[in-house]
């Protein structure tokens, strides 16, 4: 069969080329065409756009951007067409992905979406848009069932979180041979820098990091860069500081770190996964968070406290960010107490979040729908 899938970010590409490689196990006639990155390309799939070429974040951004938005959204429709899939799979990346879903399902393809928009956040009037495009919806998170089903009356799958396999499949990690070839520390502890994986929410995150940096000499800060960002991007912040940086590499980053400052997202997850206390820090544009904090109707923005349904670690947002803040945050972290209290919540986490195996679940299911099965 015939599968196109579209991601449109780095944790995408992860968990689209994760997904290639069981739907490739599952059916081995498989054609895979996708959007996504060098992941998802050397897991099989043929990459039709890269991720880098689509990464825009937040609302003053997509406005400055939207005439290469709309040319990827032309080119997405055409090349679809051309490749004519058995069913097409969507993975997060919402803005784009359920317009081009609505124009699918119009023509006739099956869709299929694998890791929910974030519609509990905001904007959860896109569930009509999703009960009319999609054909089928695989969710990664243990709320979001009970959210679609009982709270609006649309069946989903639930298959539990990718990053359980992605983690525990990788191949344990010599501490020193990582230390020696990235000229860290011999015998520092490491706080791990995640801050994000796009241009304009690391220019607001990493100076604020970095500035705290002074208060904690007995630790080696190190950023983690992310894979779609050139090394010359992280230049200026390292500049004349004592910070140091590895391209790539947040996993084995993490499988090593003491602490952690954490931009929200998809990281805050994996970052408690590896058992690392963390602050989360999130900071954006002034009006494109103005507008955020009228439409996102949670309590918490990380997903460790949405899953736990507590506050288990603590959330510096926009100006609550500060030098002072982060300092007493980071330090409480530090702390024995608090550590405990974090790492004993985490394995509470790890419980609540499915097992393993979400690839190859979603891949059995997607086949089977594609074969015409419920």
């Amino acid at each position: 069969m015939k599968y196109y899938i579209i991601a449109g970010e780095a944790s995408g590409d992860l968990h689209g080329s994760n997904l290639i490689k069981a739907l490739l196990r599952v059916d081995q006639k498989a054609e895979i065409r996708c959007w996504g990155g060098d992941l998802m390309k050397e897991a099989g799939g043929d990459l039709a756009k890269h991720y880098k070429e689509m990464a825009f974040m937040g609302f003053i951004e997509v406005v400055l951007n939207l005439n290469a938005i709309f040319k990827n959204i032309g080119y997405c429709k055409e090349d679809i067409s051309n490749f004519k899939p058995d069913v097409i799979v969507f993975i997060d990346y919402s803005g784009f992905n359920l317009r081009i879903a609505k124009w699918a399902k119009e023509k006739g393809f099956t869709t299929n979406y694998y890791i929910s928009p974030q519609i509990w956040a905001s904007r959860e009037s896109r569930i009509e848009k999703i009960k009319r495009d999609i054909d089928a919806m695989y969710v990664i998170l243990p709320f979001e069932k009970e959210f679609y089903e009982k709270k609006h009356g649309y069946p989903v799958h639930f298959v539990g979180h990718p990053l359980l396999d992605a983690i525990s499949n990788r191949p344990p990690l010599d501490e020193r041979d990582f230390r020696n070839a990235n000229q860290l520390d011999s015998g520092k502890p490491i706080i791990a820098l995640l801050p994000g994986s796009r241009k304009q929410e690391i220019q607001k995150m990493l100076s604020i990091m970095i500035s705290i940096t002074p208060d904690f000499e007995d630790y080696e800060f190190v950023i983690a860069g992310a894979p779609s960002l050139d090394n010359d991007f992280y230049e200026p912040f390292l500049k004349g500081k004592n910070v140091k940086y590895v391209q790539s590499k947040t996993y084995d980053l993490l499988s090593i770190a003491t602490g952690a400052l954490v931009t929200s997202g998809t990281a805050t997850l994996e970052t408690a996964l590896y058992k690392v206390p963390q602050v989360v820090c999130y900071k954006a544009n002034w009006i494109s968070y103005q507008i955020a904090k009228r439409i996102i109707t949670l309590e918490f923005i990380s997903l460790v406290n949405l899953i736990l349904k507590k506050e288990v670690v603590k959330e510096l947002i926009q100006d609550d960010l500060t030098k002072e803040k982060l300092t007493k945050e980071l330090q409480l972290v530090l702390s024995s107490k608090q550590r405990n209290l974090i790492l004993k919540s985490y394995e509470e986490l790890t419980d609540k979040l499915g097992g393993s195996g979400a690839s190859e679940k979603a891949a059995k299911l997607i086949f089977q729908k594609a074969q015409g099965g419920n």
